[in-house]
């Protein structure tokens, strides 16, 4: 079949000036002008850092800075571990486990305590035992609360001040992930958090005690907060020939961050029910009036910072004002906390302080070990550079310029 001629002279269709003229406009382009692809390059960027030409230190060890290395160690840490040391020393304490005191003491008379039930530092030998008595509260109307134990231990030298005291808990795991987790941090910021942010917050809720089973919120939620420790402590009664009693307060046993994150609560006393365990305490539950008031109950803002070992102790009391005269004194200890289900033991922990905080001589014999190989190692050096010196950069030392490699 045989092709038309196409007539050149023919005025074209409008469609063939839209070809033609698209032809052309795409002939006009230039290959240069065509946008170039950048290729993938993982070369780090062209500066100092990435290009690894920081300057740097490169030193090398000789004795002549080895030697002096560890002699001035040595000189440094042997007298700041003596320090310590010296601190802790005189720190002055004495430590009563009053764990069954309920059921070792006598009801009718003070009786010594075992020899394993105290630990004391002070700078004189006591000359009295402590001795413990248990009785019972009378005006306790529930008799698992009524449980007093009566503990009488001599000072044998004025202490303080400032004197402390302390409550220890011993096999106590606070750091359980389930109960350090189990609080609610808009609670003690005085937020009246609702039910769902209580129980349903990821990593962080007071399950499982977040509610009632009639769905009434907890407050304060969670396990910490139930498990509050609740022995009580009186202040240091004078005995015998003892003078004066010794007053001892709980203002100021908190930390003063807390006024930060412990504050009054927005709820009202329709929304929320106590604790499990705090039921002895709110019989009928809250009111208008009774609603503790955590901002300022330093106890609570204590036992709300878990501790990390299963051994720890929460100040209780203290007194910074006056020194503990020697003498026989008298405390009385209301037992409400129980311990014998998961083996536990609680003590009363009577302390000074020093420079350097509590008693404690293990950090002090560390800086004095340390210090100790530090002078080993460097008197080690000196002597074996003294007795056979090597050249530095000595290429006979080389193993391949040595006789056998010959």
């Amino acid at each position: 079949m045989a092709l038309k001629p196409r007539n050149i002279f023919h005025r074209g269709s409008r469609n063939d000036r839209e070809e033609d003229n698209h032809e052309s406009d795409t002939d006009s382009v230039s290959e240069d002008e065509l946008p170039v692809k950048k290729e993938k390059n993982r070369r780090p960027k062209e500066n100092n850092f990435t290009q690894q030409k920081l300057k740097a230190i490169h030193p090398i060890i000789t004795p002549k800075y080895v030697i002096p290395f560890f002699l001035g160690l040595a000189i440094f840490l042997i007298p700041l571990g003596a320090g310590m040391l010296y601190g802790s020393f005189k720190v002055q304490d004495i430590i009563i486990d009053y764990t069954d005191c309920n059921n070792s003491a006598n009801t009718n008379y003070y009786s010594e305590l075992p020899i394993d039930h105290y630990e004391y530092h002070f700078q004189n030998e006591l000359t009295i035992k402590p001795q413990w008595k248990y009785s019972l509260n009378e005006s306790e109307t529930d008799i698992t609360e009524q449980g007093l134990c009566h503990i009488q231990f001599q000072i044998p030298n004025d202490i303080g001040p400032s004197t402390f005291l302390f409550y220890q808990l011993e096999n106590f795991y606070a750091n359980h992930r389930r109960y350090a987790k189990s609080y609610n941090e808009d609670q003690l910021n005085g937020k009246a958090a609702s039910l769902s942010d209580i129980k349903d917050t990821v990593g962080q809720n007071c399950q499982p005690l977040s509610a009632n089973d009639d769905g009434v919120k907890y407050y304060p939620c969670g396990l910490i907060a139930n498990s509050l420790f609740n022995d009580t402590f009186s202040s240091l009664v004078a005995i015998n020939d003892t003078i004066e009693d010794f007053q001892m307060t709980n203002e100021g046993i908190a930390w003063a961050t807390n006024k930060n994150r412990f504050k009054k609560t927005e709820y009202n006393s329709s929304e929320i029910v106590p604790p499990p365990n705090w039921i002895k305490k709110f019989p009928n539950g809250y009111n208008d009036n009774n609603i503790p008031d955590i901002s300022t109950w330093s106890e609570f803002q204590n036992w709300m910072q878990t501790s990390a070992l299963p051994k720890f102790s929460k100040l209780a009391l203290r007194n910074d004002n006056e020194t503990l005269k020697a003498g026989t004194y008298e405390i009385t200890v209301g037992l409400h906390w129980p311990v014998q289900e998961f083996d536990g033991k609680k003590k009363i922990y009577l302390t000074t302080r020093s420079v350097i905080g509590g008693r404690n001589p293990f950090l002090g014999i560390v800086w004095i070990v340390c210090g100790g190989l530090s002078l080993l190692v460097g008197l080690s050096f000196s002597i074996a550079h003294f007795i056979a010196p090597r050249k530095l950069g000595d290429i006979s030392k080389l193993s391949w310029n040595q006789p056998q490699h010959q």
